[in-house]
């Protein structure tokens, strides 16, 4: 049943960069920052296998990618500020953030202070809810924006250069090409493996803590 619902989504991911380039791109890291489940280790890879084809440049890639996550940090930022924890105890089940995300991130700013956003940037699952604490603390905008860009930038590079690298391996070594026949229809089946594994783990998480 979750995979008939959620295959659509890693097709639409797809779509979007396709059709868009990278505008595209800025828009579903933007939507991944702004706490929905569209992960950047999906996004990011697919978009470095574009790169492998020719249609993307690495660099503009990674930028596109950054600029997507400040975008995006924007609604976690205001709601943070304005909202807080009540926001994300009441509406955060809507799109799978829980409160034990929200402490993980809290637990980081309270010790590490505002270079945690760029630290944070920097790592899975935290990245996508530390604009959170930030506008809790009423971090300053611009430093927000400066530490978020530094920070996610050799993040969406990273996985951008890993797509690419696959990219060019299925097309260039044969025993590759041959088991996987096209290197688009696998791309969209991992895509879409990854979307599921994402999503699913995060609903049997809510389940579990209702029984």
């Amino acid at each position: 049943m979750v995979e008939r619902i959620l295959a659509p989504v890693a097709a639409w991911i797809i779509a979007v960069i396709s059709a868009s380039g990278y505008l595209g791109i800025v828009l579903l890291m933007a939507i991944e920052s702004a706490c929905i489940p569209l992960p950047s280790e999906i996004i990011m890879p697919f978009s470095g296998y574009l790169v492998s084809t020719g249609r993307f440049d690495l660099y503009l890639v990674a930028t596109a990618g950054a600029i997507g996550c400040n975008l995006g940090s924007i609604v976690g930022y205001e709601v943070g500020k304005h909202g807080g924890r009540a926001f994300v105890a009441r509406w955060g089940k809507y799109v799978l953030l829980n409160m034990d995300h929200l402490a993980h991130a809290e637990h980081f700013f309270a010790r590490w202070g505002s270079i945690t956003v760029l630290v944070c940037r920097l790592l899975p699952f935290v990245r996508s809810f530390i604009a959170f604490p930030a506008g809790v603390a009423r971090m300053p905008l611009l430093r927000f924006h400066l530490y978020t860009f530094i920070g996610s930038w050799p993040w969406c590079f990273g996985l951008a250069w890993v797509g690419m690298k696959l990219g060019v391996a299925w097309r260039t070594d044969p025993r590759l090409s041959h088991a996987l026949h096209y290197a688009d229809a696998a791309v969209v089946a991992v895509i879409a493996g990854g979307v599921i594994w994402f999503i699913g783990r995060e609903i049997k998480k809510r389940r579990a803590r209702q029984l």
